[in-house]
């Protein structure tokens, strides 16, 4: 009789571990096979079992109600227990199936709004859907070679039986494989998301080295100009310094003409010793575009007016 034995008592005759789920759809043992079968449900699922023994058949777990299958194949007994047994799990694998086939209709309607982890939880729900409807596959083919003897008649059930097995899996594979195309629909989205948030940051990145580049030529722009400027003071200070030495009174006894010779050889020397310097006379000739980088530079300038000259002080406004 059905709930006469336990499944873990069965497993334990078997030398199994009676505290886990059976590892095997069909285990053989000297006192008999067992036949389980998973069945979906809320929050776990349960497990149904056929313990064939020598000396009879005990259905463990709780017994399905009668289907239509057995009493139209006119099967009694065992016979009629195994294929009700069998097509009621069936039913709950399809009913279970189709429930996330509606949860995954409505996750496609809500298009990028769907969480991914949502959709994970669906892919795990049908793949051990589809492990379960495995199961039931191993235990037909159980019933329908060893085992078929100690059930008379099942044979004329079996077919129907596989059909609708059959259905199930095929059931699970598609909505399975709707699931997976639309992981690796978000994967893509994702995908384009993160290049595109790559792209943009080359781009500023870019824009970034463009401007510095900008800035470094305009700096060096001023910086010759800087330069000749130095140049040119450098030039001016010599004479400068000699006029002002000989034009103190310690001086006064150096003759004029003396004083106006060294004042032009202070002032000429130093002029041709410079200017003829050939990376002096290159940035001479390059002082035009240099000014031009120095006045954009300037230009850039906060303090600054557009024109060069000073603007108005920063206020709250500028911040």
């Amino acid at each position: 009789m059905a709930g006469s034995v336990t499944l873990a008592e069965v497993l334990k005759s078997l030398g199994d571990r009676p505290d886990r789920p059976p590892p095997h759809p069909v285990v053989h043992g000297a006192s008999g096979t067992l036949l389980t079968l998973s069945v979906p449900g809320t929050p776990s699922s349960s497990w149904r079992g056929i313990w064939v023994r020598p000396d009879g058949v005990d259905f463990l777990g709780d017994p399905p109600p009668p289907t239509g299958i057995s009493r139209s194949f006119r099967l009694q007994g065992d016979s009629a227990k195994v294929v009700d047994l069998i097509a009621d799990t069936t039913r709950r694998y399809l009913e279970a199936v189709e429930a996330v086939d509606e949860k995954l209709a409505g996750l496609q309607t809500r298009g990028r709004e769907v969480p991914a982890g949502e959709v994970w939880v669906l892919h795990r729900e049908v793949a051990g859907l589809r492990a379960m409807v495995g199961r039931a596959t191993v235990v037909l083919a159980e019933l329908g070679g060893p085992s078929l003897p100690r059930f008379p008649g099942i044979e004329r059930a079996l077919g129907a039986v596989e059909r609708e097995v059959d259905r199930a899996r095929d059931l699970t594979l598609g909505v399975q494989q709707s699931l997976s195309d639309l992981i690796l629909l978000r994967n893509a989205e994702e995908s384009n998301r993160i290049a595109e948030a790559a792209n943009q940051l080359s781009r500023t990145s870019n824009r970034i080295a463009e401007l510095a580049n900008i800035s470094n030529i305009r700096m060096l722009g001023i910086t010759y100009i800087a330069l000749v400027l130095g140049l040119v003071s450098a030039v001016v200070l010599i004479p400068n310094t000699g006029a002002t030495i000989l034009g103190m009174p310690s001086a006064a006894w150096v003759p004029g003409y003396w004083v106006d010779g060294i004042l032009v050889v202070l002032a000429i020397v130093p002029i041709v010793g410079v200017f003829s310097l050939r990376w002096v006379q290159r940035i001479l000739r390059d002082l035009h575009e240099s000014e031009t980088r120095a006045g954009e530079g300037l230009a850039d300038l906060p303090e600054l007016q557009a024109s060069g000259g000073a603007g108005r002080p920063l206020g709250r406004n500028h911040i």
